[in-house]
């Protein structure tokens, strides 16, 4: 499975990126493509990409873990997903990259929309994966969004603390519902079982406790982005599975509408794909990246 390394960059006051890059090295003769994870896991989500020699022959993967994730530490301890895209932005500043396609799996999918509304002229296109642009408002529910607070609320309760708690891990039922709604159980056991390990490793002590209670609040309290989606202006890829738990296909069918004045924007369903698509669905993920790097690489 991908590892991370670190990175640093100046963004609120110093944020140490957990980062893998495909090669170990940035090729400038090739496209990029930067890959947000989804929520509590790892740039080892993005494992079947990395491991598509079809793929990393024709494009530099850059996978970067959110603040709240994996090796990604700051030295703050709030932080919103604005914050996560501009440091994404500021790591691909600091390997040399000018500009690159990004996708994001489900809370990616909300950043790599704000990295392209912060700095347009560095995101050539987006790949949009099992994801909503809208927090979970009453229209989006009414969609087939899911309604999280009732899951999540309680564990943020129990993750507040006036004093410190180097004694922390994260529990079996936060790891088992990271991997069944994101999994959607159209992965091996062997897969689920890495995952709910690498939840256990990150969450632990203090620090994993303040991470994973922040990670959280960011989710439950983001902004939507219904009316910001006028304004990006480069292609839109977007692919949801037919077994996306927390977000349908009927939501991103409407949703992809919203994307007015881009090049290009369309919505594909990926039968038996799961929430975590590029997990449960890399052929298809794999061929939807060729497909809008080869038609929009400058």
């Amino acid at each position: 499975m991908v590892s991370s390394s670190t990175i640093e960059v100046p963004h609120l006051g110093g944020i140490k990126a957990g980062y893998a890059l495909s090669d170990n090295r940035y090729d400038p003769s090739k496209p990029t493509v930067v890959m947000i994870n989804s929520m509590c896991t790892t740039v080892a989500l993005y494992n079947d990409q990395f491991e598509d020699k079809k793929l990393t022959d024709a494009v530099n993967l850059l996978a970067v873990e959110p603040l709240g994730h994996g090796s990604t530490s700051s030295s703050t301890e709030h932080f919103t997903y604005w914050d996560s895209a501009i440091m994404a932005l500021q790591v691909m500043d600091k390997l040399g990259i000018k500009n690159a396609f990004a996708l994001g799996t489900s809370q990616g999918g909300w950043v790599v929309v704000r990295m392209a509304l912060l700095m347009p002229e560095k995101i050539l296109g987006l790949l949009p994966l099992g994801t909503s642009m809208d927090y979970e408002s009453a229209e989006s529910r009414a969609l087939g969004a899911w309604e999280p607070a009732s899951i999540i609320a309680p564990f943020v309760e129990k993750w507040t603390a006036k004093t410190e708690t180097p004694e922390f891990v994260v529990d079996d039922v936060w790891c088992g519902m990271v991997a069944s709604l994101g999994f959607s159980g159209t992965v091996s056991a062997e897969t689920t079982t890495f995952f709910k390990k690498a939840v256990k490793s990150t969450y632990v002590g203090d620090e994993g406790r303040k991470k994973v209670r922040m990670a959280s609040m960011n989710l439950l309290s983001r902004d939507g982005l219904l009316l910001r989606l006028q304004d990006i202006k480069c292609p839109v890829y977007w692919l949801q599975g037919t077994e996306d738990a927390p977000f349908g296909t009927t939501l991103p069918a409407e949703q992809v509408k919203l994307f007015v004045s881009s090049k290009e924007a369309k919505l594909r369903i990926v039968e038996g794909g799961g929430h975590y698509l590029n997990a449960t669905s890399p052929a298809e993920v794999n061929e939807s990246i060729l497909e809008i790097v080869s038609k929009y690489s400058n």
